[in-house]
């Protein structure tokens, strides 16, 4: 009989006051930034309900950022908080089950970092509980049988500098920095701060639990697709749940920090080098392999010209490029020359894949559409601001045999 009451919870309101107690203590880059943070406490008082355990990565560039601050004001309204300084992998194992806390890693680059020697089996919980059924395997020799343990658990990251992609890719990236003259914040004190936040916590967890069944079938639209979907869906969901102004509020903060985190990926020096190779092709549709790494390492802002002592060789641009299939041919040249050398056409499957241009549009499913459907949040492309110097003289090409 407790269930209708706790449906007249206004769960906008309570959204409304976590992010003023958010950003009573912490300065938060954007006001995107504070509603993702927001949704995402919220989204921890209903774990059970969720297929993906988004993380949190709290990350600065230098100390003093806010990073431990933040972490802090989490801490205190999230649900069940489980702080793993010092913490044993195996206690950290045993510590999830069905129902599981919200880890809180402070200084995580101590776990990724350089010095991260022994945290192999924390930093595979991290990486494995992002996705429900999971479970790490064990062998108990007192029982002589293999135990499932399950990994499925929300955590929050806070550390300098960028996480791993493995982590990063199945996050929500709040990217802190120093505050600028002018920003001020309340002082934070453990003692008097965190019971009324604690108090917030538990309405949270009241409003959010009675109705798990409801967010556990939700379907929210989302603006995102693939992994970015299943990482911001539990915080959409939330919003959707709580209505008023917070779906909308969440839809533009998963855009907006998705944006953001595919704007500061490190991409692969494969990656790099496919998106330089289309600049470097301009309107060629072949180029001998001297005139592509000439056109390459032309670039002074560009890496390949320190490749290696001599700069990108030609054996090291084939060993990059066969991994998308892509390999060196003779060709015949409109002057009848015949070199070593790359036809366009075998660069654009892969070019359309990993790093398409965003000036041309996407190729339409042959499908019709489904009704409803949300349009793929793409990603963009790095291209290498090298000048296509020897075009020209290469503007087409015929393989031997087929002139």
């Amino acid at each position: 009989m407790t269930q209708p009451q706790a449906r007249r919870i206004d769960g906008a309101a309570l959204l409304d006051r976590l992010h003023a107690a958010l950003i009573r203590y912490v300065i938060l880059p954007t006001p995107q930034a504070a509603d993702a943070v927001t949704l995402w406490i919220a989204a921890t008082h209903a774990q059970p309900a969720w297929a993906h355990a988004p993380r949190l990565v709290i990350r600065g560039p230098e100390k003093r950022c806010g990073k431990s601050r933040l972490l802090d004001v989490v801490e205190a309204t999230c649900h069940q908080p489980f702080i793993t300084v010092n913490s044993s992998s195996a206690a950290v194992y045993r510590s999830i089950t069905d129902d599981p806390p919200t880890m809180l890693v402070d200084e995580a680059d101590t776990i990724f970092g350089p010095k991260a020697d022994g945290n192999e089996d924390l930093r595979g919980l991290l990486n494995a509980g992002h996705q429900r059924n999971r479970p790490a395997k064990r062998y108990d020799a007192a029982s002589n049988r293999v135990e499932s343990i399950p990994t499925f658990a929300m955590a929050a990251l806070a550390g300098i500098g960028a996480m791993p992609d493995t982590i990063e890719d199945r996050a929500v990236v709040i990217r802190m920095r120093r505050r600028g003259p002018g920003e001020t914040v309340a002082p934070y004190r453990h003692r008097r701060d965190r019971p009324p936040l604690r108090t917030l916590a538990t309405e949270l967890q009241a409003w959010l639990r009675a109705d798990l069944v409801v967010l556990e079938q939700a379907e929210p639209a989302m603006p995102l697709e693939d992994r970015a979907a299943d990482t911001w869906e539990p915080l959409v969901a939330v919003a959707d749940y709580a209505g008023a102004p917070w779906p909308d509020r969440a839809r533009t903060a998963a855009l907006t920090l998705t944006s953001e985190a595919d704007d500061n990926t490190h991409t692969s020096a494969r990656l790099r080098l496919l998106a330089d190779c289309r600049t470097a092709f301009s309107a060629d549709t072949a180029l001998p392999t001297a005139v592509l790494l000439e056109r390459l390492k032309a670039d002074p802002d560009g890496e390949w010209a320190e490749h290696g002592p001599a700069g990108l060789t030609a054996m090291k641009l084939g060993v990059l490029l066969r991994e998308f299939d892509i390999r060196p041919a003779t060709i015949r040249f409109p002057s009848g020359q015949q070199a070593k050398g790359y036809a366009r056409n075998d660069f654009t499957d892969a070019w359309s894949r990993y790093c398409p241009d965003p000036d041309i549009p996407a190729i339409q499913p042959r499908s019709d559409p489904v009704p409803g459907q949300v349009v793929p949040f793409g990603r963009g492309s790095r291209t290498s601001r090298s000048s296509a110097n020897s075009a020209g003289q290469h503007g087409t090409a015929s393989r031997p045999g087929t002139a």
